[in-house]
């Protein structure tokens, strides 16, 4: 049987979002970029990881990673997959999120959710913990 490893984006630019994502999730954080990995970034012909196309967001051991990739189309539907995330206060995390860049959808289908985009479109769901 199959188990989850990661969960991937495609995305324009992938070192944004990637922080995006880590700022919104407890215990995420962007992959530190050891000597292999700049080594790879730099065999690719790039002088900053600002403009790496992949970029990994690690979660705690035993939880699926975060993987943004560049892909060279825009994103032009809504998502078929989505991530949900659960907290205690529902009105205090929406603030937050948006002050990391994500915005609130206007139509909103239940008061215990809000349905947000992250800073390049992609939609996902914060849910009141009860």
């Amino acid at each position: 049987m199959a188990g989850l490893a990661d969960v991937v984006f495609d995305c324009n630019h992938p070192a944004p979002l990637a922080r995006f994502w880590a700022a919104a999730l407890d215990d995420h954080a962007v992959a530190p970029y050891d000597e292999a990995e700049s080594d790879r970034w730099r065999g690719l012909g790039l002088l900053d990881p600002e403009d790496d196309p992949s970029v990994l967001v690690e979660g705690p051991p035993g939880h699926p990673s975060l993987w943004f990739q560049r892909v060279p189309e825009t994103k032009v539907v809504k998502n078929r997959v989505h991530i949900d995330l659960r907290c205690p206060d529902l009105e205090s995390e929406v603030g937050r999120l948006v002050g990391l860049g994500a915005v609130v959808m206007p139509d909103q289908p239940n008061p215990d959710l809000v349905v947000m985009q992250d800073p390049q479109g992609n939609e996902f769901c914060v849910f009141r913990e009860v």
